[in-house]
C-alpha cells in the first residue's frame, strides 16, 4: 500500500463531513506541507475519533501546537 493509499484510508472516519474535511486537505494541503507539518497531520490521524471531531468542530482545542495548526489548516477552505 502507497504511503497516500495509507493515509487516504485513515482520513475515511465514518462521518462523512469528517471524511471531506481530511481528504480535502491531505488532497490540497499536505502535498505542500513541510516534514513537521505531514508529521503533525499524521498525528491527528492517530487520534480517536471523538477527538478529531472535538477538535474540527471547535469543541475542544488541540493542547499540541504543531496538533492545533493542523486543525487550522484543515478548517481553512482550500484554494478555488
Amino acid at each position: 500500500m502507497s504511503e497516500e493509499s495509507r493515509l487516504r484510508w485513515q482520513c475515511r472516519r465514518g462521518m462523512r463531513e469528517l471524511d471531506e474535511l481530511l481528504l480535502t486537505y491531505l488532497e490540497t494541503r499536505y502535498p505542500l506541507a513541510d516534514e513537521a507539518e505531514k508529521a503533525a497531520f499524521e498525528a491527528v490521524l492517530a487520534l480517536a475519533d471523538p477527538e478529531i471531531t472535538a477538535y474540527l468542530l471547535q469543541r475542544q482545542i488541540p493542547t499540541s501546537e504543531p496538533i492545533a495548526r493542523v486543525i487550522e489548516q484543515i478548517l481553512r477552505r482550500p484554494p478555488a
